[in-house]
């Protein structure tokens, strides 16, 4: 969901922790203040084989949708408004929202899993025709009455012009439905991902993180809105900074983001928050202290789905045995990888593995 705007003690079951491997023991003592890890902390990276990740099991929950592009050129503007013509000369559709995030665990070789609300649409068939394709196994649930979300955006000359959005809200039986089925799902998976966009598909959040956390999973979740009490109890939280203001507020110094994130996650029971910082990078805030990794990016040329990649590449690497603090740094070298691409990408293994 937030793209690194990039435009977003530990939980009983939940074997997290920021300095040892995800099945391994107790954590580094705390630290007085941000430790950065720069490009000596990444050169210490353990290096997560194919097979790592193929034992890594994901189970994605939340809204998706068709993100469509129409791309063309502008070379007049319409008599009838001061606004562009854009003669369309391709097009594609992409699996957006939670379907990407699915999509980037998928590339990088997770078994990845996704359930999901959709309508019983042509756009809806579009979406399981593009899981299909990503290797990601979907449990849909079918909605007549819902309106498969569309983000339809216009692009000339690698510039977008205008996004036109289609949506609706699943139904409260639907919901249900979907609830007895990630009750169902649970045991096959180790990492359970909530991928928030607000379009009503964690309508139950609350419930999903309390029956995730009583199975022993780890929870990761992508926020959306100010009401991060229905997190209660995640394992990891991954806004951005806009995202993160809206509930704690403007903070002055990185002392008081700290006491803020403190507080907050000690009102949430929250283990860790990974804050996004864009052209900062990314900070994780545990128990333990706090950890900086500085941003990799080269070259900025699209961050849309960016968020979606670095949650989804920390849940990968949560699943394949790293421990928290290892899994931000991937993340962290996914999301420069990734901004460098137009649209919802995702990032190859030998992308991030060399």
């Amino acid at each position: 969901m937030s793209s690194p705007e990039l435009s977003k003690g530990s939980p009983q079951g939940s074997s997290l922790d920021p300095g040892k491997s995800a099945h391994t023991g107790p954590g580094t003592a705390a630290s007085s203040g941000p430790a950065d890890l720069g490009a000596a902390g990444a050169a210490t990276l353990p290096v997560v084989t194919r097979e790592q990740l193929g034992a890594s099991r994901v189970l994605v929950v939340g809204d998706v949708m068709l993100d469509r592009y129409w791309f063309g050129d502008v070379n007049r503007i319409s008599p009838e408004a001061p606004v562009p013509v854009v003669h369309v000369t391709r097009s594609e559709e992409r699996l957006g929202g939670a379907a990407n995030v699915a999509r980037n665990a998928a590339t990088l070789g997770a078994q990845t899993s996704l359930l999901c609300v959709i309508g019983d649409d042509e756009p809806a068939q579009k979406l399981i025709e593009l899981l299909a394709h990503s290797n990601v196994v979907a449990h849909v649930q079918s909605d007549p009455g819902l309106a498969t979300t569309i983000k339809l955006r216009i692009v000339s000359r690698q510039q977008q012009l205008i996004r036109i959005d289609f949506e609706s809200l699943p139904t409260h039986e639907v919901l249900l439905a979907g609830l007895a089925r990630f009750d169902a799902l649970l045991p096959a998976h180790d990492v359970v991902l909530l991928s928030d966009y607000a379009k009503g598909g964690l309508t139950h959040v609350e419930k999903m993180i309390a029956n995730a956390r009583a199975a022993g999973k780890s929870i990761l979740v992508d926020p959306k809105g100010d009401d991060w009490a229905r997190y209660r109890g995640a394992s990891v939280i991954t806004p951005n900074r806009a995202e993160l203001r809206e509930v704690v507020g403007r903070w002055h110094s990185e002392a008081d983001l700290e006491q803020r994130v403190s507080k907050l996650r000690a009102e949430l029971d929250i283990a860790a928050l990974l804050l996004t910082r864009s052209e900062e990078g990314m900070t994780l805030f545990t128990a333990q202290g706090v950890v900086h990794e500085p941003a990799q990016a080269r070259e900025v040329y699209d961050v849309s789905g960016a968020g979606d990649t670095v949650i989804a590449t920390l849940a990968a690497m949560l699943g394949a045995g790293l421990s928290l603090q290892e899994a931000m740094a991937y993340a962290n070298r996914a999301a420069g990888v990734v901004v460098a691409k137009l649209g919802t990408a995702t990032v190859e293994y030998h992308e991030l593995f060399g």
